[in-house]
């Protein structure tokens, strides 16, 4: 399935796309219990697409692929190097990205995102699998400046969490094999990264499983497996497109910040 969070009239509903995603069939029931169709169809042209998940905990991990290491000049981590993002940061597709009025250098960074489906806590790679609900695209927009200067005290926050930092869609994808899935971020239209998620150091089962076992996933948590090389500055003006095989486009505009 290939479902679709988003609004008629201001009413929410979950959905699945028709082939070709010009018409969703709405669905009734619950997202982690399990779906099922009113027999009710909606034209995307009458709806607002949302982000796939209603304010998330967002997990990152970051320096996930042996291409992004290498361009930021730094060794492998002995561990997984890990983050969090506040709920209000999510945005869905269409959403502008806001550049703050101080930024200096902010970053776009397409990623894989791990949509958790129930409970997990000491869950073993081998396990991980029945623990995900699926997959979106995800976009981790991060301001290097104070990213930098946040990380030489050992925190990060503010450089990854500000409000809009964190695109999420179009869909939540389920059934997908994560382990060789096609990458593609563009800015403008031109292409910025492509790489596969076969090249993550930390493969989805294992991030799963490294999560678990430190704390309690929830249903509804969203992962950001990581970035390939390609990183790069966006200004207001810009648009944004992550596409993943199997999921789709993420895609958002970039506007200056209006105070």
């Amino acid at each position: 399935m290939r479902i679709v969070r988003y609004a008629v009239g201001g009413v929410r509903h979950y959905g699945e796309f028709e082939a070709g995603d010009a018409r969703i069939v709405r669905c009734e029931g619950d997202l982690f219990t399990g779906l099922a169709p009113t027999g009710h169809v909606d034209e995307v042209g009458d709806v607002v697409i949302l982000p796939p998940l209603e304010r998330p905990r967002v997990f990152g991990f970051a320096y996930n692929y042996a291409s992004h290491v290498d361009e930021t000049d730094r060794d492998v981590p002995e561990v997984p190097v890990c983050f969090m993002k506040p709920s209000t940061a999510v945005i869905g597709p269409g959403e502008a990205i806001v550049y703050p009025t101080d930024g200096e250098l902010i970053h776009f960074e397409g990623e894989l995102v791990v949509v958790i489906g129930k409970e997990a806590r000491h869950v073993k790679p081998s396990e991980a699998r029945e623990y995900i609900l699926g997959y979106t695209c995800g976009n981790d927009v991060s301001d290097r400046i104070v990213q930098r200067k946040e990380s030489a005290f050992g925190t990060l926050l503010i450089g990854k969490g500000q409000d809009t930092f964190a695109p999420l869609g179009p869909v939540i994808a389920t059934g997908l094999d994560p382990s060789g899935l096609s990458l593609t971020t563009r800015v403008n239209g031109t292409v910025k990264q492509s790489a596969s998620t076969a090249d993550l150091l930390l493969a989805v089962p294992d991030i799963v499983s490294y999560l678990s076992r430190h704390l309690t996933l929830l249903p509804g948590d969203a992962i950001m497996t990581g970035t390939p090389s390609g990183v790069g500055p966006i200004l207001p003006g810009d648009e944004i497109e992550v596409e993943i095989e199997g999921i789709g486009v993420l895609r958002n505009p970039v506007v200056a910040e209006s105070l």
